[in-house]
């Protein structure tokens, strides 16, 4: 049994993301080539990738033998950040082994077709195939792999999209931390081909994320915090491990909130569309999540365009969902960015192309000057997986209840706003054994300690 979550299939490669299942997934994204491929190519193609885990080579092993013995060729191009992969997969599809933020114990697979990852159906259409069990192809329709190298070109790629935006990089001093993950291969090469003087960070690819936790966090990011607040750097890059997210470090070692980054990014899309644009051109759109802050549509709003906001891990689906994809100027939640113009996957990398570019341009402090920050937290409520449905259902009826004065929606989980413009954002992990609470106030401690309380005593119910 395959069961995909909110990125992919992701979890313990003991128990859950098997070699077993990795060859299951294989063999099903082949099915699907088969079936929906127009036969450009013959024999039709999957690009195989992974991360830099220690299992990532046994379960690319494993998922290219399912996709080979369907009858459709591997193409592997090795250890890649996850966008090296999804660009790979531009015209084909794509099977990236990684499980991005989590600890070394655990990998994932994550599936593309034509540059973007899954949706809901596609991922469901992988569970049927699964579940059906079907015999590989006939002995003769195997295929044999081949090896190709496709950072070069996507490198190339990245640093040519960003030129569009900001000024020249030369003088700019930047420290990327890489976690000693595969970003390793393509931010501080791409950054010093735009002209910048970069210093890397554990910038060589470890399996075990043996200098820190592959999940950049203010804690994790200590040491390079400090490296940062000893002044000799104009900006700070960290990665996760696969290289789809990204955190901002400014010069004097503070992380610069996300939802501050995706302001500064999305104001900066629209403000570009508006000016290259006709007044009777579509309203520009920028594509976020129900967690994201009331900052971001305070910068698309006042630059002219509209947010539409969909579920976590569902961007692709609000792009496609908007009818009209050349509008979207932006797609991203937390940490994680969609450059439309370069292409329909989530990447790092190229966000840190582009914010190096406009920081050398503006200045960090000039860039944020504008961002309204309110306070803004966001807590994980234990709960085990199999409470999850249950506690959902009885907080739709017990958090109004608490909050009386607020409008109520259950379109992403179960999102509460006040008439200040105050929010609270409850809803359960897709990967671990959680209810994350997300809230946005002047008084925001105080919403939160309330929030908390009910979760707790539904939770311990």
């Amino acid at each position: 049994m395959v069961e995909f979550g909110t990125a992919g299939v992701r979890g313990s490669v003991v128990d859950h993301a098997t070699p077993a299942v990795a060859l299951a997934v294989g063999q099903a994204v082949a099915r699907i080539v088969t079936e929906t491929e127009s036969g450009d190519r013959s024999p039709p193609e999957v690009v195989i990738g992974r991360d830099g885990r220690t299992t990532g080579s046994a379960l690319a092993a494993a998922a290219e033998a399912g996709v080979a013995a369907a009858g459709v060729r591997p193409v592997r191009i090795g250890q890649v950040p996850t966008p090296t992969l999804a660009f790979a997969s531009r015209g084909r599809h794509g099977l990236m082994l990684t499980a991005s933020h989590n600890p070394p114990t655990d990998n994932g697979i994550k599936c593309f077709a034509d540059g973007s990852e899954f949706d809901r159906e596609q991922e469901r259409q992988i569970e049927e195939f699964v579940d059906e069990d079907a015999p590989p192809a006939e002995w003769d329709r195997w295929q044999s792999t081949v090896r190709a190298d496709r950072l070069p070109a996507y490198r190339e790629a990245v640093a040519d999209y960003s030129r569009a935006f900001g000024g020249d990089c030369d003088g700019l001093r930047i420290a990327v931390d890489c976690g000693t993950g595969v970003a390793a291969n393509a931010t501080p090469a791409v950054l010093r081909e735009l002209g910048a003087t970069v210093i890397g960070v554990n910038a060589t690819v470890d399996g075990h994320f043996s200098a820190r936790p592959s999940k950049p966090t203010p804690e994790t990011l200590s040491e390079f915090r400090q490296l940062l607040a000893d002044g000799a750097f104009d900006l700070g890059i960290a990665h996760d491990g696969d290289g789809d997210r990204i955190v901002i470090v400014d010069s004097e070692g503070e992380i610069v909130h996300e939802d501050t980054v995706l302001a500064i990014l999305a104001g900066y899309y629209t403000r570009q569309y508006v000016a290259e644009h006709s007044a009777d051109a579509p309203t520009p759109v920028v594509v976020t999540t129900p967690n994201a802050s009331g900052r971001i549509d305070e910068q698309v709003t006042a630059a002219g365009g509209r947010v539409d906001r969909v579920r976590l891990g569902g961007l692709h689906e609000g792009i496609v969902a908007t009818g009209d994809d050349e509008s979207v100027v932006f797609a991203a939640e937390p940490w994680k960015h969609i450059h439309p113009q370069l292409g329909g996957w989530i990447d790092g990398v190229a966000s840190a192309a582009v914010i190096a570019r406009l920081v050398a341009d503006e200045g960090l402090p000039a860039l944020r000057e504008p961002i309204t920050e309110r306070p803004y937290r966001k807590v994980s409520c234990e709960c085990p997986d199999e409470r999850k449905s249950v506690a959902m259902e009885q907080l739709e009826d017990d958090l109004p209840e608490q909050f009386p004065e607020a409008d109520v929606s259950f379109a992403h989980g179960i999102r509460l706003t006040f008439a200040d413009d105050s929010w609270l954002l409850v809803r359960p992990s897709g990967t671990e054994p959680y209810i994350r609470l997300y809230a946005e106030s002047d008084d925001v401690d105080a919403l939160v300690e309330t929030a908390e309380g009910v979760i707790g005593s539904v939770v311990d119910a």
